[in-house]
């Protein structure tokens, strides 16, 4: 049977844990924030986020398209990729084998998550970088999951640092607007903000789930 997957549900899964971690940043007095964070290490703390949420989460898992190369190093990769209740994915080699585990997700079924992360403000002051890191990459990201028509749920993934919460939401809805206009569909997306101890400039992180559409 199909999953019915709810983003909102992972945008709030994810928006929580997220304040939880700088609450206790907070009391902890701590130099660095999230928004210090190297990306591969934020998705780490991510995936740890929804793993403490009940999903499943696996990483850097090759996009199905491409599977049907003889190597497994060769092919694109995706973040992050969820099953629901913690169920295990469905591995490559074990597919329709003996050695398939009892329930797991089949790949088709999970939901695949392109993350970028994106600040105003960096420990080296400005980032005169943030229009450009918000499109090209990201883009590409969609583009990636709207190709890959094994893959029937994706979104993209985007937790925006920034002085203010209105500079996420316009700063979305032009990005959204722009990935459009290039032919890109995207939904609506599921936003949810989370103050942040104000260290390097950036007062809120913002997280958005876009739901990809296929071409």
């Amino acid at each position: 049977m199909a999953i019915d997957w709810s983003l909102a549900d992972v945008a709030d899964a994810l928006a929580l844990g997220l304040a939880r971690v700088s609450e206790e940043d907070r009391l902890a007095q701590s130099v660095r924030g999230l928004d210090s964070l190297a990306e591969v290490q934020l998705q780490s703390l991510l995936a740890d986020i929804l793993a403490c949420a009940g999903y499943g989460v696996e990483r850097e898992q090759r996009y199905l398209g491409q599977r049907s190369r003889l190597r497994r190093s060769e092919g694109q990769r995706c973040d992050l990729v969820l099953t629901p209740h913690g169920r295990s994915l469905e591995q490559e080699e074990a597919a329709a084998t003996l050695f398939a585990l009892p329930g797991a997700v089949a790949p088709a079924d999970a939901l695949w998550l392109e993350v970028k992360v994106v600040a105003q403000f960096t420990e080296e002051g400005p980032n005169r970088a943030y229009a450009s890191d918000l499109q090209q990459p990201v883009r590409q990201d969609i583009a990636k999951l709207a190709q890959d028509s094994l893959i029937a749920h994706a979104a993209v993934l985007l937790v925006l640092f920034t002085a203010e919460q209105a500079t996420a939401t316009h700063d979305l809805e032009v990005w959204q607007q722009r990935c459009r206009d290039r032919g890109l569909e995207v939904a609506h997306p599921y936003v949810r903000h989370v103050p942040i101890v104000d260290r390097l400039g950036n007062a809120f992180c913002t997280v958005a789930l876009f739901r990809v559409r296929g071409w």
